[in-house]
Formats: C-alpha cells, structure tokens, sequence
C-alpha cells in the first residue's frame, strides 16, 4: 500500500485458491482471502524487507512494518511454495480464482457463486 515493500512475481502461478481459513481471516481483516500461489524461486523481493510474523508453529505471514499491509502466506508443510495475496500485485484482475481451500471455516454469509472446487480444509497436500 505504502510502497516500502515491492515484490515481484515471474511466470504462471500454479494456482489463486480463495481462503476461508479463521488464521487467514484474522491476518487480513478480511471475511475471505484470494492468494496467487507461486514457487518460492519464482519470487523475489525487489524493494525493502517484510516483516514476519509466525501465526502458528512453521507457518509465516508477510506484511509491511510500515502500513501493515499483508503480502503473503508460507507452511513448513508446502516447502518450497509462497502464496501472494492478491491485492498487492498492480493488476489483480489478472488473477482469476481456481478453488477455494478451508470452506468448512466458510463464514455461512459468504457464498461466492462459482464452479470452482471446494475443499473442507487446504486445497494442496501437507
């Protein structure tokens, strides 16, 4: 938001899973989060550094120290995999949803109207 952190994503992310997780609910503020998914070397940060805050055992949230603003998701569990909120990046309606990840925490006034895939917890192995 503010700029003091930039990063840069390359190459096609291997998914945009909406998140209706409580965790990622209380990062954002948000009743639900769209994250771009991309591999870590697939990521770069080009301007400043995030801080880092651990919201649970082995899992990393980014943000900006200077507005706060969340800029990705990481699990010791998906090694080698970041998620990117997409919010941050400068053209986000380039990043269409490909399935939704912990619809069981789905606040019940959500319903998103689409075909995409729901899964009761994470859309990706662990």
């Amino acid at each position: 938001m503010c700029g003091a952190v930039r990063i840069r994503a390359r190459g096609e992310p291997f998914g945009a899973p909406y998140c209706h997780c409580q965790d990622c609910r209380k990062s954002t503020g948000a009743p639900v989060s769209l994250l771009v998914g991309y591999e870590e070397e697939q990521v770069q940060v080009e301007r400043g550094v995030p801080n880092v805050y651990e919201s649970s055992p082995g899992v990393r949230r980014l943000f900006c120290g200077d507005c706060g603003t969340s800029i990705s998701y990481e699990d010791d569990r998906l090694p080698g995999e970041i998620y990117i909120h997409v919010g941050i990046f400068d053209d986000p309606a380039a990043f269409g949803p490909t399935v939704h990840s912990w619809h069981s925490q789905r606040l019940e006034y959500i319903n998103i109207l689409d075909d995409l895939p729901r899964h009761h917890e994470s859309s990706r192995p662990r």
